[in-house]
């Protein structure tokens, strides 16, 4: 068999590339290894855990109307987990099959298959169970003349807390829901710890939290992680630890027996469960690339350039795989340049603010320059930030721990970086993201009317801030609006 164009993984960055592919008029096949398209983001990480999540965020709200406002429920709540299991499987189940839907109605065919390259211009196909419909061809060759490889990543499971026992788990594992712990031990404060520990803590598990780092979330500034640092060691009754080692880990008994090396834990413990979440891998092994022209660095990406094309002319590379940040939105973007390339079009993945979002309580998002960057770059950037105790939203709604901050050029005021903690900040940053790829000076986001008392204002008062025209708070003007 043979196509023009092959995508090699049915994941958002995959599915995005084959559909505007096809759009394009090009004959495009996709090979997946899954039942259903999705990839990881879909199937096993972003929906099912933000699902997860908003159950979490409700169970959250009703606890603080019942300790803050005074509105009592009669009844504790009683975790139904098949039905959540079920509920977080149809939530799934829509998405896919809307995505198969499209697929089918772009003509685009789906195999599946495991792919691996033979040469640069063909994959060997090799099923992945009995079953007839796998679309793949006699022989099981395909060959092409373009092809996209966007395989995603899989969970980092060090070879030490690999002891053999489900019990340990990935985020995979912890997303599945088998059951609600009464403990359960978190090692990584990282994104993917923190939003699924607090998923578990929620729904009754006593969890602990570590992270061998000095502070929760490396990588984000220390002002946006303060307040839902402060809330997670709230809703985790002070069992997180910082600076702490994870030594061994064993299965004994029905519980996993783990062994720490900190200032504020150590010696042993057992837990029910253990989520390692120490970070993603690229799966760029056991794909045959070193049969091709592909250059993959010591990391396990693949180097790409601005088009995403690879070092072979006939491959290209989109998503996990060709570096960070791993995330499904830059995956879709890079997907969309990758399909116009192709196509003939003078495409390139050039973008100004990529934003990073964590779903906790309170979210944190970002876009752009971030304060960490700005100092090791030495880079003068004045940094306004407006605190939501200011808000009258916020006070509404009984969330004033957060803050909104704009990274501004001093000297042409054009917007370089935001930084939002709180209540929907994942929502919030599109607007900065917006401003930063538009190149946006400070004025034109305060000259723009936010409706009242929303969060939203709060972009906007920042941005009042650097100018000394804050209504709600008091900082001395230091510069004409000239």
């Amino acid at each position: 068999m043979h196509c023009p164009v092959v995508v090699l993984g049915g994941g958002p960055g995959g599915y995005a590339a084959a559909f505007l592919a096809a759009d394009e008029g090009l004959e495009v096949i996709i090979v997946e290894a899954d039942k259903r398209l999705g990839g990881t983001c879909l199937l096993r990480g972003c929906i099912p855990s933000k699902a997860l999540l908003h159950v979490a965020k409700v169970i959250g709200e009703v606890d603080e109307l019942s300790h803050d406002w005074g509105v009592e429920f009669s009844e504790t709540p009683r975790i139904n987990v098949d039905k959540l299991r079920a509920r977080k499987e149809q939530v799934i189940d829509n998405l896919t099959g809307g995505l198969a839907g499209l697929a089918k109605r772009r003509g685009v065919k789906v195999i599946r298959a495991r792919g691996s390259f033979l040469n640069s211009t063909t994959l060997r196909l090799e099923p992945v169970d009995d079953s007839d419909d796998s679309g793949i061809p006699e022989g099981g060759v395909l060959t092409f003349d373009q092809c996209v490889v966007a395989t995603g990543s899989v969970p980092a499971m060090p070879a030490a807390f690999d002891v053999g026992s489900d019990r340990v788990m990935d985020s995979t594992g912890a997303l599945a829901l088998k059951d609600i712990p009464k403990t359960m031990l978190v090692i990584g404060g990282g994104y993917i710890g923190l939003e699924l520990g607090s998923v578990y803590a929620r729904l009754g598990t006593k969890v602990t939290v570590v992270e061998l780092a000095e502070g929760l979330l490396p990588g984000a500034d220390r002002d946006l992680v303060k307040p839902l640092a402060k809330r997670i060691d709230t809703l985790l009754e002070g069992r997180v630890y910082l600076n702490t080692h994870v030594g061994s880990v064993a299965a004994v008994d029905d519980q996993v027996q783990v062994t720490f090396e900190g200032p504020g834990k150590f010696g042993h413990e057992r837990f029910d469960r253990v989520l390692v979440s120490v970070g993603r891998r690229p799966v760029t092994r056991d794909l045959g690339l070193e049969n091709t022209q592909v250059v993959v660095n010591d990391r396990g990406f693949i180097e790409v350039d601005h088009q995403q094309r690879t070092a072979d002319p006939h491959i290209f590379a989109i998503g996990d795989v060709a570096g960070d940040p791993m995330l499904a939105h830059k995956a879709s973007h890079e997907g969309r340049v990758a399909a116009e390339v192709i196509a003939g079009k003078a495409s390139a993945f050039d973008k100004a603010a990529i934003p990073a979002v964590v779903f906790t309580d309170p979210e944190i998002a970002w876009a752009g320059l971030t304060e960490d960057e700005a100092k090791r770059a030495g880079r003068a950037v004045d940094i306004e930030v407006y605190p939501w105790a200011a808000s009258g939203r916020a006070q509404a709604l009984g969330r004033t721990e957060g803050l909104t901050k704009w990274l501004v050029d001093p000297e042409t005021h054009r917007v370089l970086g935001c930084g939002i903690v709180g209540s929907g900040a994942g929502e919030l940053i599109a607007e900065a993201v917006l401003a930063i790829e538009m190149g946006c000076e400070m004025h034109d986001i305060t000259e723009s009317v936010h409706p009242h008392p929303t969060l939203s204002e709060t972009l906007m008062n920042a941005g009042e801030v650097h100018f000394g025209t804050a209504t709600e708070i008091f900082k001395p003007k230091k510069r004409t609006s000239a």
